[in-house]
């Protein structure tokens, strides 16, 4: 029962074989550490010769099973003839203390290269961070997404941590309990507001309840209800406008 709620993720998670993200940890934050295994190196699809470069640096924690994580955002020119050591950083977002982790574990780092055309000369890319929690009676997963927009030497980041997938539920590790799913799919709208396409978040939820009736663990399935919720900028980012409209 507790394996239901496993988070699916359709994002590619490029390693960074290449050896690109440890040639930017080295040139930008030589004195600390990298967590290499989130450390992500996308190449940004239909954008020639950029790759996108994420580096979680974890800070120091007194606290047992606590980490905190400064992210730095980077999309690269890679040299024409591929060679990394001469990749180059054109746009950048430095974020301190961006993510945690403590009883909730982040299990992967992805980036997103849906098409976001926000406006002629604005294409956003997301990254999607996927989080696993570590309790066997109350399961709990998600997935957020954070849409950033190359604005000459920085990234705006227009979208910060909207919860696109979210799975939890409580139960007895036996039969009875309860288990909540919303997933959501972000698209580009043709109404605009500030210069910036809006945002349309369609979402569903689903719900099951299962019960012990005699030696049978019964699972009966709710009717799914279905949302959608406009997201405008507002100059800076991305708001969600007031109520949302069934489907």
């Amino acid at each position: 029962m507790a394996c239901l709620l496993m988070t699916i993720g359709t994002v590619g998670h490029a390693a960074c074989e290449t050896g690109l993200a440890e040639r930017m940890h080295a040139k930008l934050h030589a004195g600390r550490a990298l967590d290499h295994e989130r450390a992500v190196c996308q190449p940004w699809r239909g954008v020639n010769g950029r790759v996108i470069v994420v580096l979680p640096l974890p800070r120091p924690s007194s606290v047992p099973g606590f980490t905190q994580f400064d992210l730095d955002v980077l999309v690269v020119q890679q040299a024409d003839n591929g060679n990394s050591e001469r990749a180059a950083v054109v746009s950048r977002l430095f974020e301190p203390e961006a993510l945690r982790e403590y009883d909730v574990r982040i299990s992967a780092i992805k980036v997103d290269t849906t098409r976001y055309m926000l406006a002629g000369d604005a294409r956003a890319f997301g990254l999607r961070v996927l989080r696993q929690g570590t309790s066997r009676e109350r399961p709990y997963s998600n997935e957020t997404l954070s849409l950033y927009i190359p604005q000459g030497p920085k990234l705006a980041k227009v979208i910060d941590g909207l919860e696109v997938v979210l799975e939890r539920g409580e139960w007895d590790a036996n039969c009875a309990g309860s288990f909540e799913t919303v997933r959501g799919n972000l698209s580009v709208a043709r109404s605009t507001s500030q210069g910036y396409a809006d945002l349309l978040l369609r979402q569903s939820r689903s719900e099951t309840v299962s019960s012990a009736q005699g030696e049978a663990c019964v699972t009966q399935e709710r009717a799914a209800t279905f949302n959608t919720q406009t997201l405008r900028y507002d100059g800076t980012v991305y708001r969600a406008a007031r109520g949302s409209t069934p489907d």
